[in-house]
């Protein structure tokens, strides 16, 4: 049997796992393991078994993944949160659908210095929504705007999602973070724009907010302060030179640790972040884990290989090729996590995009933007989800009705970003 079809074999085995609700991490790994084995021998791949975890997790440039979600945590249970959505409310103040407009503009600040899509779903949906049902706000607006608003943090950095898209690709991850910046903040904007026009269209789903005096909108600027400072610390530093990522990411660390100690955190809460923290970081890396494992089978499969002869043989140009694979995660993206999708398809397909001489950095702010789409769509929407067990009341058809005009608004950002590649490569000419 050759090495594509046990190749082949092994993807296949892969879905089926998955679609058993194996863990995904435990489904990489006994997929690598076993169809190593079967191209080289079982005493290789237990030998792969002892090293390659050691590998991951003694990786340097792994040990920015828990200090960005060290400070998300921190952020969350600091009151950084609270005081952030505080101040955009006054910002908002008096508009049409002002408090959803918050809303997305908190979720975007907050995923500028918690990196994760998933913690900032959760953190500003206890606290904007209960506000949101005050004023009377239309639950599936309320919820969609949450849900849509914490896909921002996938892409503004310090994203996880770029940070691990670009050590599995060997790419820069300073330069992964400055692509994701124009496109981050365009989907701020567009999310604040989608709200304008559905509250044009319908009226009836929200009210105006109270008014606000410019003195007091100004004085509210003051609770942005520690998150612009954080946030301008990492990426200045990051940009100019002055530390890598990885050092970057343990200042944006303890500058948080810093707010948090002074705003009167202590003792058990301290703990209870430090747990939270090793906890959502055992998952990642035991997918990393995972994903390596799995990255060794696939390479000496060479199915990634055959895939890339079979596309030269079909004649298809590098756009048609990239828009196949994101149609893919696109379909991936409706019943599988962002991260856990990363890992698993990036060995699979960047061979592919190298062999087409396609701009990797182009293509990975593309392909995390996707996979940010898929945490909206249905069947499995992760934030969709996360916001359902915050909001328990409120019904799945709701959010997923409320979240629609948003992914419409993503698919245009798409399309913006593939037809004009300057948006991600900008701050890299």
């Amino acid at each position: 049997m050759g090495s594509e079809v046990i190749g082949a074999m092994g993807l296949g085995l892969l879905l089926i796992l998955m679609i058993l609700r194996v863990p995904v991490a435990l489904t990489m790994l006994i997929v690598g393991v076993v169809g190593f084995a079967q191209i080289i021998s079982w005493d290789a791949a237990v030998a792969q078994l002892k090293t390659v975890p050691v590998e991951v997790l003694s990786n340097y440039s792994f040990s920015a993944v828990p200090m960005f979600i060290l400070m998300g945590v921190l952020a969350a249970h600091s009151g950084m949160a609270g005081k952030l959505f505080d101040s955009t409310r006054i910002i908002c103040g008096g508009w049409k659908g002002g408090l959803a407009i918050a809303a997305v503009g908190s979720c975007g600040i907050f995923s500028a210095i918690s990196g994760s899509s998933l913690a900032t779903a959760s953190t500003m949906t206890r606290v904007a929504l209960p506000e949101m049902e005050r004023y009377g706000y239309n639950r599936g607006l309320a919820t969609g705007a949450l849900a849509a608003g914490g896909t921002l943090g996938i892409m503004i950095p310090p994203s996880i999602a770029l940070l691990i898209y670009a050590i599995l690709t060997e790419q820069s991850v300073g330069d992964m973070f400055m692509a994701g910046l124009i496109p981050g903040l365009l989907g701020l904007v567009m999310y604040s724009l989608t709200i304008t026009v559905v509250m044009y269209l319908r009226p009836s789903l929200a009210v105006a907010g109270e008014p606000t005096a410019w003195k007091e909108k100004l004085l509210s600027l003051t609770g942005l302060v520690p998150f612009f400072g954080v946030f301008l610390v990492m990426i200045l530093g990051i940009y100019f030179g002055a530390f890598t990522p990885t050092e970057g990411a343990s200042v944006g660390a303890f500058a948080t640790l810093l707010y948090a100690l002074v705003k009167g955190m202590r003792g058990a809460q301290l703990w209870h972040s430090v747990q939270e923290t090793l906890a959502l970081s055992a998952v990642v890396f035991f997918m990393l884990v995972g994903a390596e494992t799995l990255g060794y089978f696939i390479s000496v499969s060479r199915i990634s290989f055959s895939i890339t002869d079979l596309l030269y043989g079909m004649d298809l140009t590098p756009i048609v090729v990239v828009l196949c694979i994101l149609a893919l995660y696109f379909v991936l993206g409706m019943f599988m996590d962002s991260i856990a999708m990363l890992v698993i398809t990036v060995p699979v397909v960047y061979p592919i995009i190298q062999a087409m001489g396609i701009d990797p950095v182009w293509f990975g702010v593309l392909t995390v933007l996707t996979v940010e789409l898929g945490l909206m769509t249905p069947p499995v929407g992760m934030n969709v989800f996360v916001i359902k067990a915050m909001a328990p009341h409120v019904g799945l058809g709701e959010i997923f009705k409320g979240v629609a005009p948003f992914v419409v608004s993503d698919l245009i950002r798409l399309a913006l970003l593939i037809a004009f590649p300057i948006l991600s490569t900008l701050f890299l000419l």
